[in-house]
């Protein structure tokens, strides 16, 4: 394949055993690491980040290609997969480390993502006000091995089951024209 036209996106939206059984399910994703972003500590470790000392949030890094799923999609579905008006908090889960943020990697990136965050408070979808941060990337730090894909490793776990499958069942149904194939018969 030519990774000449792939690009990097990173999201944060809670939990990044949620996003990234999300982002990888869609075409066009190649890669989805859950790691650190945003935060000022270099290479954090869970236990740091989730003692919200670190300024850093659970994130997801995708590599993917613009050709088959663009930019604005993965907004379109980064905005309909959480809740975007609840600060630093997804849930459950509370603490800076939580907070929805959008990190683009350019220009480009930093005006869809303002455009698209427009488009959704003008929508009317959420009563209350969309509080995602949209900042540059700076850094990521990927976390540890077994953070990397949970979901698909344990959706036995009540977690996985009362959090993150709804989550999953949310976006075969709303999505599913952008969900790789082998994700549709599995989930």
């Amino acid at each position: 394949m030519n990774t000449e036209n792939l690009q990097t996106a990173a999201f944060a939206e809670g939990c990044f055993w949620c996003t990234e059984a999300i982002f990888k399910r869609l075409k066009g994703v190649m890669s989805v690491k859950s790691g650190y972003a945003g935060g000022s500590m270099e290479n954090p470790s869970y236990e740091e980040v989730s003692e919200g000392s670190t300024r850093h949030a659970e994130a997801i890094q995708i590599t993917f290609n613009p050709n088959i799923i663009p930019y604005e999609r993965l907004l379109d579905i980064f905005w309909a997969t959480h809740n975007p008006t609840t600060l630093n908090r997804q849930g459950n889960d509370m603490g800076t480390q939580y907070r929805s943020a959008i990190f683009y990697h350019s220009d480009e990136q930093k005006e869809k993502a303002l455009k698209s965050k427009e488009k959704m408070e003008k929508s009317g979808i959420y009563k209350d006000k969309i509080v995602t941060e949209i900042a540059p990337f700076t850094n990521f730090y990927k976390a540890e091995a077994h953070h990397q894909n949970y979901y698909d490793r344990n959706q036995e776990y009540p977690y996985c089951q009362y959090v993150i499958n709804p989550k999953i069942q949310k976006l075969l149904k709303e999505c599913k024209k952008d969900v790789k194939e082998e994700y549709i018969e599995s989930d």
